[in-house]
């Protein structure tokens, strides 16, 4: 049934990205959450359904609250659209919440912000649970060494060179509001919120604040690599399956639900790594 105006939807999703060539649909074959969500939304309206995202994750990252939009003149109530569109998703993707939002609401420029989160397994072993969900990190890390660098990164600064060599992006000035760490046993977690991120931002951070913390980088390294305005000045990228988007802020005037943040390592715990 087609209403006679335009409907816009807002979704909150979930999804695990190990096996998907990240967000955004290709003109080839590659498997991509954004590709499958499109084809489910589809079968529910029986006419073809486009999204547009908070933010395109690179394949391989995760996200347990990505949200997007979509327009249709297809008449169903969210209902139909949250238990539908599961219906035809995989596992590996889940529709957690759908809203009607008013037609000036954009889930990638009305965002405010995007907050990632990136997990460690630290110890000479590797973890048998969640491998494909955390990062595997061998070597001894001083944690307050990375706090002290990453401190130094907060504010708006241009991050040229933690964006990748092929990033689109116009400008590279982005406004880092927090870059921190939470440990527990073996679990490290890197707590990271701006008000948007190039490509490759959050892992090239991350790789580079884990030369600090294994001593082969001075702390006082990071400002240089951030001043000298070049991707090969800072450290490696740190692997996609220790990632996560976890929240996207947005005005109250949309009423969309938040995110429960209240574990941030939502990891079994351990008393210790194995270090030997």
């Amino acid at each position: 049934m087609l209403t006679t105006h335009t409907q816009r939807f807002a979704l909150g999703i979930e999804y695990q990205g190990t096996h998907f060539h990240g967000w955004q649909r290709q003109s080839h074959d590659a498997i991509t959450i954004q590709a499958a969500l499109e084809a489910a939304l589809s079968q529910v309206a029986q006419v073809p359904i486009q999204v547009i995202c908070a933010g395109r994750t690179d394949a391989g990252v995760h996200a347990t609250y990505q949200v997007v939009h979509f327009e249709t003149v297809v008449n169903r109530p969210a209902k139909a659209w949250l238990l539908g569109g599961n219906r035809y998703l995989t596992n590996a993707i889940s529709i957690k919440w759908v809203r009607m939002v008013p037609e000036h609401f954009n889930a990638r420029y009305s965002a405010l912000y995007r907050r990632y989160q990136y997990v460690l397994y630290l110890g000479v072993s590797r973890p048998a649970l969640f491998h494909d969900c955390i990062t595997h990190y061998r070597l001894p890390l001083d944690v307050k060494a990375m706090q002290v660098a990453a401190d130094q990164l907060v504010g708006e600064h241009d991050f040229s060179s933690f964006r990748a060599k092929d990033c689109q992006s116009k400008s590279a000035r982005r406004n880092l509001h927090f870059l921190k760490f939470q440990q527990e046993g073996p679990y490290l977690m890197i707590d990271v919120q701006a008000n948007a991120f190039l490509k490759h931002m959050v892992r090239n951070l991350v790789g580079s604040l884990l030369a600090v913390g294994n001593g082969s980088k001075p702390i006082s390294w990071i400002i240089d690599v951030l001043l000298a305005l070049r991707r090969d000045c800072a450290g490696v990228t740190a692997p996609p399956n220790g990632l996560f988007l976890v929240d996207v802020g947005y005005e109250t005037e949309y009423q969309l639900p938040r995110p429960n943040i209240s574990t941030l390592i939502p990891f079994p715990s351990a008393q210790s790594a194995d270090r030997s």
